[in-house]
């Protein structure tokens, strides 16, 4: 049924059913494209894995292939490119910073999550950059509660990303999802507390800021997907697709590998 929130979808048990397996398809896809995260291997070898293995080892659907003309199943931004960053010959270099961000369609229902990863040792201001990012999305997930607003869940990604003096991109957000891999509502990654849509049970959408090393301008290039930082400083994303449960939210992208990290953090901090 609809909520009486615009047009957002809220899920009943069989939609939630269903959207726990994507997106446990999902972070599955993540765990183990971590593997292909090395010198010398190119963001197009990164996404003919992920396709292989969704399709294949998941015997799942590649969520993004096709959607709105994308010919890839992932995409691929390595340093200062924000997001939508498509894989090609470049081969990953020791010391950069790139985010896979990858869909998986199971059943009709969608996942949706990303990482950044680091290529070998990196700066010690890159690592700083990551992060920090995870933090803000981790802060942005303990705020999300029912009678919280997504007001709530921009504020605490800003505060935290501008006390590391980083700023947050404000063209791009997270979105609601479901049976559909875009639906309503919008989840920027800024904002005030109290202000913007109440969250209630059943709501299922993304979180995914994206957060510069520098100034929060950004530019498309020509292609009419890349998008980078204008003063070519680094961006870091992460992401995660989570639902509101009666008294507060389950993430459904989570990644057996963070898991342990993930729960400390929850009981450590406060939102």
């Amino acid at each position: 049924m609809m909520s009486q929130n615009d047009n957002i979808v809220i899920k009943n048990a069989g939609d939630i059913a269903k959207m726990e397996i994507a997106g446990r398809l999902t972070a599955q896809m993540l765990e183990a494209v971590r593997s292909m995260i090395r010198p010398g291997v190119s963001t197009l070898e990164i996404d003919q894995f992920c396709h292989d293995y969704i399709v294949h080892t998941l015997d799942a659907i590649p969520g993004s292939l096709g959607q709105y003309g994308f010919p890839h199943t992932v995409n691929t931004s390595i340093n200062d490119v924000v997001c939508h960053g498509w894989p090609t010959e470049r081969k990953l270099k020791r010391g950069d910073i790139v985010n896979v961000d990858v869909t998986v369609k199971k059943d009709g229902y969608y996942g949706d999550s990303s990482v950044t990863f680091c290529v070998g040792e990196v700066a010690p201001h890159a690592q700083r950059l990551v992060d920090v990012t995870q933090a803000c999305l981790y802060r942005a997930i303990k705020a999300a509660k029912p009678g919280a607003t997504l007001g709530d869940i921009g504020h605490a990604i800003q505060t935290h990303a501008e006390k590391n003096l980083y700023s947050v991109v404000r063209e791009y957000c997270g979105h609601g999802i479901g049976h559909s891999m875009h639906e309503d509502p919008q989840v920027v990654h800024f904002g005030k507390p109290g202000q913007g849509i109440t969250l209630v049970e059943g709501m299922t959408f993304t979180i995914e800021p994206m957060i510069n090393q520098g100034r929060r301008e950004i530019k498309l290039h020509p292609d009419g997907w890349t998008v980078s930082t204008k003063d070519r400083r680094l961006s870091a994303q992460f992401e995660h697709t989570i639902l509101i449960t009666r008294d507060g939210c389950k993430v459904l992208t989570l990644r057996d590998e963070e898991r342990e990290a993930f729960e400390r953090f929850m009981a450590e901090n406060q939102a």
